[in-house]
């Protein structure tokens, strides 16, 4: 028989919290679309899938208010993600480290069901109960199995409340623990044998997994469980520019949380991190003339926002306020070098063979030069 899982209110996000979930730091756009969205929304939708997109990509509403971008990146790509939600396919987001898997996933759940806390955290060690659901074990030894002794996982959660649950680094998860997934997807039930009993998925449940390219074959995902998913792949920024629009916007936001000053539009130092990151990625100088060893680390776009960040601390905290080459020489250091005995060697001769020799370039120069010292 049907069990029903209680819904729960997330409570109100105190000022004083260090990363507000997308929800709350953007609720006043999520309400401004609501009020201007027209268009057909599929059961328990919060917004129709047009104004999930726009959400997600940016723009202006009739009314005046601008709606910020949360990807940058293809419009398609985001298309065929919302798309995906609103029919019974589960989605999952595949990409490079740093691809804005996760910020994607949060954004979508945020839209769709006005709350991105349904969450499961791959790891190696994660149990099949933080899919299905658990125990409450003191219930459980005083009266036996019982519905007030089962603890509903975020996915059982999200079946029994037409919510959008999300499952971070699936390819982490031991393959027996994923292929919980697949009568939970495909039959779009999760049975409770102990009870006799099973919660069935109401309108508007759907998943979004995310999974990371270079964690191929740790536990890669069964033919059964991948046929339940339709995969988006999530791109590297295409140009430099769109890399280093990413990076600013991240490091203000970031910045804003933790009282650091603001970033200037077009500032050098977060260009020349973003055309040192492309270049060691892509084995090949901007201009396209000379070739350059990579180094064994991703040197992704959130990584380039680290780097620019804890500079921009650097230089709040002990300097003047004004990011500087030597407040981002260290972190660029620590993202490059991960494996000292041969990244080092590829960092050196980067930094030799171009970064010494580009015009406009010596003061950055410098400052890895002594921080590589």
């Amino acid at each position: 028989m049907p069990v029903s899982v209680e819904p729960t209110t997330a409570p109100s996000t105190p000022a004083e919290v260090l990363r507000p979930h997308a929800e709350d730091a953007f609720g006043a756009e999520l309400a401004a679309l609501a009020v201007q969205d027209d268009r057909p929304r599929p059961a328990r939708w919060r917004l129709s899938p047009w104004a999930v997109a726009t959400y997600l990509l940016g723009g202006a509403l009739p009314d005046g208010t601008v709606i910020t971008p949360k990807y940058v990146g293809p419009r398609r790509v985001v298309e065929v993600a919302v798309s995906t939600l609103a029919t019974d396919r589960a989605l999952l987001l595949l990409g490079v480290p740093g691809t804005a898997k996760t910020w994607v996933s949060e954004h979508l759940a945020a839209a769709v069901s006005g709350d991105s806390t349904l969450l499961v955290q791959g790891t190696a060690g994660t149990p099949e109960e933080a899919i299905r659901y658990g125990w409450n074990y003191a219930q459980l030894l005083a009266r036996g199995p019982s519905r007030e002794a089962l603890v509903p996982s975020p996915v059982m959660r999200a079946m029994a409340e037409g919510m959008t649950a999300r499952v971070e680094e699936l390819t982490r998860i031991p393959a027996d623990v994923q292929d919980t997934l697949i009568t939970v997807l495909s039959e779009k039930t999760l049975p409770i044998p102990e009870l006799g009993q099973e919660v069935q998925a109401v309108g508007g449940f759907n998943l979004i997994a995310t999974a990371n390219d270079r964690d191929r074959g740790v536990n890669e995902l069964s033919s059964a469980l991948r046929r339940r998913f339709n995969t988006v792949v999530l791109p590297l920024p295409e140009s430099a520019e769109a890399e280093v629009e990413i990076v600013t916007r991240r490091v203000d936001q970031i910045g804003r949380s933790l009282d650091l000053p603001p970033v200037p539009v077009g500032v050098d130092e977060i260009r020349r991190v973003v055309t040192v990151f492309r270049e060691l990625r892509d084995g090949l100088t901007s201009d396209g003339r000379t070739k350059v060893k990579s180094p064994s680390g991703t040197l992704s776009t959130a990584e380039a926002i680290s780097v620019v960040t804890g500079g921009l601390a650097l230089s709040a905290h002990f300097g003047d306020g004004v990011l500087r080459p030597g407040d981002v020489a260290a972190g660029v250091l620590g993202a490059v070098v991960r494996d000292p005995a041969t990244d080092r060697v590829v960092w050196q001769e980067y930094l030799e063979t171009v970064v010494r020799e580009r015009e406009g370039w010596q003061d950055f120069y410098r400052a890895c030069r002594e921080i590589s010292a």
